[in-house]
């Protein structure tokens, strides 16, 4: 094969699309969730309560509370903790927006905390130095599935009595200290979304160890209703069913239990191929002038849910939408994640004095990195064969573009 790109005259790498992303679903899977829809019980029932027991059970946490998104469980469990109005929140920048709308939900001012550009996740140095009397609460990102520097985090918690809530969207089946993550802060929410290591097509969970917490959770998930006479304000029969708070309906089906539950049965399989893969491209990708590889933390395991290359630009003689459009050209999709959140146009509509600042950069690290970052597609239904596809086209395409 010519060394010269598809983007400067040469063959495609592959002739078809690898994608970014995809579900791993089995015929086991798919049983699961056919038993269900042949039962005719297909909402929020006993497959939601077994799911549930199943997660806390595999992360080591006492409780856990099945929603229809992470961002639903990011939304209560603020909201179990007690964050409002004007109370701060110190997050990452360097997520879904998703992280840092729960804040917004409960009226409170979002903080961000700039990130070691190293792992992408948030410096817990800089976070220190956020902290003021207003703050309440911390989320961290583990990023890409690569956890926190937790220690750090839980002990400014610790000084500052505040909650700690891990956005752990990305790392089911991660560990940290020899823990699995999950089971490790006051609260920690999963998501369930496509591509993660347990896919339900959407959905989410909060575990916690915390029985206060949790009679929350269930509270502000099923619309702040109340069925269990034992709990009520005025008990007067089963039939009575009693609004005890402002609560939405964030619950999950059973439909998308019976899969999450066929689904974690292979999380441990899912990781594992991951962090195979992720080795295929680090053997491969090391030392190349050209790019970053993405440094785990020595503390944790990684879920490996995104692989993300940082280029350097000094070497190269296009931008990153060049070497991206390149890419996408061998038939290797690409994706860059994220764009800091303080830069989505909402936050800067906000106007927030920490948000829409006139001079400078609120958080330079991750707009620095943000322009730097690419993914590589990473999901457990790759071979080999695709992988080394990718290292060809990377290969290829940098060798080409540089200077």
């Amino acid at each position: 094969m010519s060394d010269k790109p598809a983007v400067a005259g040469g063959r495609p790498v592959r002739d078809k699309l690898l994608p970014l992303a995809g579900a791993a679903v089995s015929d086991e899977d798919v049983h699961a969730v056919t038993g269900v829809l042949q039962s005719g019980k297909l909402g929020c029932g006993e497959m939601v309560r077994r799911f549930e027991e199943a997660v806390a059970g595999y992360v080591g946490a006492r409780y856990a509370v099945a929603v229809s998104s992470g961002a639903a469980g990011l939304h209560i469990g603020l909201m179990a903790a007690a964050v409002g109005y004007e109370e701060e929140v110190i997050t990452s920048p360097l997520t879904h927006p998703a992280t840092s709308n729960c804040i917004l939900y409960q009226g409170g001012i979002h903080t961000f905390a700039d990130i070691d550009p190293a792992t992408l996740n948030m410096d817990p140095q800089l976070v220190a130095a956020k902290i003021n009397s207003r703050t309440r609460a911390l989320i961290p990102v583990h990023f890409a599935g690569n956890p926190c520097d937790l220690d750090a985090l839980h002990g400014l918690a610790r000084e500052n009595n505040l909650v700690v809530m891990e956005d752990a969207a990305h790392a089911l089946g991660g560990e940290y200290g020899g823990k699995k993550i999950g089971s490790l802060s006051d609260l920690t929410v999963f998501s369930f979304s496509s591509p993660q290591h347990c896919y339900t097509g959407e959905g989410g969970m909060v575990t916690t160890d915390s029985e206060e917490l949790y009679e929350w959770l269930l509270i502000f998930r099923e619309n702040g209703m109340v069925a269990d006479p034992d709990k009520q304000a005025k008990p007067e029969g089963p039939w009575r069913v009693e609004m005890q708070d402002r609560g939405y309906n964030y619950r999950m089906t059973d439909m998308q239990a019976a899969l999450g539950l066929s689904q974690l049965a292979r999380v441990e399989e899912f990781v594992d191929r991951r962090a195979a893969l992720a080795e295929i491209y680090n053997r491969a990708l090391a030392g190349h002038p050209a790019v970053a590889l993405p440094e785990q933390n020595s503390r944790g395991r990684s879920t490996w849910h995104y692989y993300i290359l940082a280029l350097r630009p000094e070497t190269l003689r296009v931008s990153r939408a060049e070497i991206y459009y390149a890419l996408r050209a061998e038939n290797i999709e690409v994706g860059v994640h994220y764009l800091p959140v303080f830069l989505h146009p909402y936050y800067l509509w906000i106007g927030h004095p920490d948000v829409c600042s006139l001079e400078g950069s609120l958080c330079p690290r991750a707009e620095q990195m943000y322009h730097r970052l690419l993914n590589l597609p990473l999901y457990p239904a790759m071979s080999d064969r695709d992988a080394n596809d990718v290292i060809s086209a990377v290969s290829r395409v940098l060798d080409y573009f540089s200077v």
